[in-house]
């Protein structure tokens, strides 16, 4: 049953949003198809259902929702798009509901580590790879020169994907409907990117991604005045929307390898970016409206619960973080929600990851020209991230969308060099994208730019982030939907949540049962779950922690249903 989010979410943008191309291309359809589970299945027999995915009878190929093959015929090659992490069902008294844009069921860590395997066992041998040779090349007895090529372009894959996997996974899962999204985006760019040819490597650069959070929502999410959990996104209108999406896709495989011609930076020479895609996903996500409760709610009841959330005390307090209130103006006439970033006692583990520094490889000294200081050679990947999704973005558009060599925005001038951007032909950024020079909080405020060019272009220090800990407060419409809470999905049920942190469960079920009383996962999740172990205040550190946000706690049990069913009615 597909929930009713609104009279602009329709069939047909739901079809498109499950399907679009991004630019992902995580490996080629026929290999994916030639693949085998450790059980000896075809990979793709289940349509990834295993890991959680949710099925897609328009997909012809057996991908799930999210999932897509692009390119010509025979040589399509499959990626990921912004459904397969936001879309999610829920069980509820024998009746299944679909939640587009809600956080996903799924155990992308699985995904990866299974798909290494199976790639990993047809390498492992000439008699294992001979079988998968033969279907991918659609022969019995193929020819041998064709054998071999296949192989080299195997192994040239898995030799990247393999490194990523050893290097960036940690040992433990991150669980059903959780990832270190910004981890896996910052290995992925610094450690598979950035390095020289032929594989474009830097092994040191990565690191383990043990900072798990929960996939958040996408309705209202392009209103927001910041995103990402910790906020350093800058957002509100297209230009800062294309720049998160950007930062989105590198991290899902999209192929992305500047190149450094001269003094120059090519951020698009190979770049598989699909810039109209990401601009036709991001005009769908202002279409998904928040869900709408299914059940019976009790007016009287919730009425109570309303005065709660908006009352003016430390006591609740709720609508002082979540309520709707004008945030941050975006060019050109845009007024964002406010989306207040601050410190609640909440797991810090992120912002461990906030500190990464890597090698900068091809891009040292790569900058945006009148906005940005170089990159040093070893430099914060935040501000890594930052010049490759700013750099890509501007040389498209001001390309009008196609390459050029006419619309250099980086330069990487040699130490002692004369060289300035003008004289480089670089091109300043126009009034239409200065948003974009503030799209991560790096050193792209007017002070740290004038700092860095007193001192010759020499790395300012990092922006102001907030406080250690910090995390963005969303408004809370459709929360009910977005069971389990806190950033890092450490608690089951807004009931919960409204429990002090020492009370809260310190294990518990993830899947796809819904419990309707206590608004969030049920407490039996058979058959396709996953059990969580979080830890107290004693480890706020863990990644895994429940504590933090002790707000309501100390409310009644009758002001807490009655904070509970207004909730459902957002």
């Amino acid at each position: 049953m597909y929930l009713d989010q609104g009279v602009d979410w329709t069939a047909a943008a739901r079809a498109d949003f499950y399907s679009r191309d991004q630019g992902s291309r995580l490996i080629t359809l026929s290999w994916m198809q030639a693949l085998k589970q450790r059980n000896g299945q075809p990979f793709l027999a289940d349509g990834l259902s295993r890991y959680g995915y949710l099925p897609n009878p328009a997909n012809t190929a057996n991908l799930p929702v999210g999932f897509h093959a692009s390119g010509p015929q025979d040589f399509q090659v499959v990626g990921m798009t912004c459904s397969a992490c936001h879309t999610r069902q829920i069980e509820a008294d024998g009746k299944v509901y679909r939640v587009d844009g809600g956080p996903a069921f799924v155990d992308f860590y699985a995904l990866l580590g299974d798909l290494d395997k199976a790639v990993g066992d047809v390498i492992a041998s000439d008699s294992s790879f001979a079988p998968f040779a033969a279907a991918v090349l659609r022969s019995t007895t193929p020819d041998a020169a064709d054998v071999a090529d296949l192989r080299r372009q195997v192994e040239g894959w898995y030799l990247r994907f393999h490194t990523l996997i050893v290097r960036a996974l940690p040992r433990t899962g991150w669980g059903v409907g959780r990832l270190d999204a910004v981890g896996m985006i910052f290995n992925r760019i610094s450690g598979l990117d950035i390095g020289p040819p032929p594989d474009f490597m830097i092994p040191g650069n990565m690191k383990t991604a043990d900072a798990p959070v929960r996939y958040p929502f996408l309705w209202n999410s392009p209103r927001q005045d910041k995103t990402q959990w910790p906020g350093f996104a800058k957002n509100g209108n297209d230009i800062l929307g294309l720049a998160r999406n950007v930062g989105e896709v590198l991290g899902v495989f999209a192929t992305f390898e500047p190149k450094r011609q001269g003094a120059i930076i090519n951020f698009l020479d190979n770049n598989s970016t699909n810039f109209d895609g990401l601009n036709q996903l991001e005009n769908l996500v202002k279409r998904i409206g928040p869900p709408k409760w299914p059940w019976t709610i009790d007016a009287a009841l919730a009425a109570r619960g309303k005065a709660i959330f908006e009352r003016d005390s430390a006591e609740a307090g709720c609508s002082g973080c979540h309520g709707i209130e004008d945030g941050e103006q975006r060019f050109p006439f845009v007024k964002t929600w406010r989306t207040p970033v601050q410190n609640v006692g909440t797991d810090t583990r992120e912002y461990d990851i906030l500190a990464w520094k890597a090698n900068t490889g091809v891009l040292k000294g790569a900058y945006i020209p009148f906005a940005t200081a170089p990159l040093k050679e070893n430099d914060e990947i935040l501000n890594i991230l930052a010049t490759s999704v700013i750099g890509s973005i501007a040389e498209h558009l001001l390309a009008g969308g196609a390459p050029s060599t006419n619309a250099r925005v980086a330069a990487a001038p040699d130490p002692g060099s004369s060289d300035t951007p003008e004289s480089l032909g670089l091109v300043r950024l126009p009034p239409t994208l200065q948003d974009l020079l503030t799209a991560f909080d790096t050193v792209s405020t007017s002070e740290a730019i004038k700092k860095a060019r007193r001192q010759g272009a020499e790395r300012a220090s990092h922006a102001q982030l907030p406080p250690w800990g910090s995390y963005e407060a969303r408004v809370l419409q459709g929360i009910w939907a977005a069971a389990p809470y806190l950033h890092n999905g450490s608690v089951p049920t807004l009931a919960e949540l409204l429990k002090p942190s020492g009370q809260r469960r310190s294990q518990f079920s993830v899947g796809r049962k819904y419990d309707i009383e206590n608004v969030g996962l049920a407490t039996t999740q058979e058959p396709l779950s996953d059990t969580l172990s979080v830890t107290d205040c004693s480890n706020i550190n863990s990644g895994n922690s429940r504590c933090g946000h002790e707000y309501g706690t100390s409310l009644s049990d009758q002001d807490k249903k009655a904070l509970l069913e207004y909730l459902k009615t957002l």
